[in-house]
């Protein structure tokens, strides 16, 4: 099993705890997996869900797939990044606190990125992972 992925909060930069994420994940040497975009495509192609609330669930249940495939969890995931569009504080307020709750207090390096559009007109938030193989 390989060494924990260490977070850091460095006391130089903004404490990043109290939000669920990490300033700094570092990661023992190891084999590492690029999960491409998450969105809400659901499987058999239903349509995409209404609300970034919604597609958020989607999306994260896209993620806890490819988790699963790799024999991962939440607490392997080095770096998330959410692609938002149109990013602003209600948008974090509404799916924030959905992927925090998804993560289950792994607190990874977390990047929100605001976007004008992504890869379909009726997608609303992209998810991103770097993630720790764990064997």
């Amino acid at each position: 099993m390989p060494a924990p992925i260490t977070r850091l909060n460095p006391a130089a930069m903004p404490d990043s705890t109290a939000l669920g994420y990490s300033q700094i994940s570092v990661v023992e040497p190891g084999r590492m997996a690029f999960v491409s975009g998450q969105v809400a495509a659901l499987p058999g192609g239903a349509p995409v869900p209404d609300g970034l609330a919604a597609q958020t669930e989607a999306a994260l249940a896209n993620c806890a797939a490819a988790l699963a495939d790799l024999g991962a969890s939440p607490a392997d995931i080095a770096m998330l990044r959410l692609y938002v569009v149109g990013l602003d504080e209600a948008a974090m307020g509404e799916s924030f606190p959905l992927v925090l709750a998804w993560l289950q207090g792994a607190a990874p390096s977390i990047t929100g990125i605001g976007v004008a559009a992504l890869a379909g007109p009726d997608l609303k938030i992209e998810i991103e992972m770097v993630v720790r193989l764990p064997n």
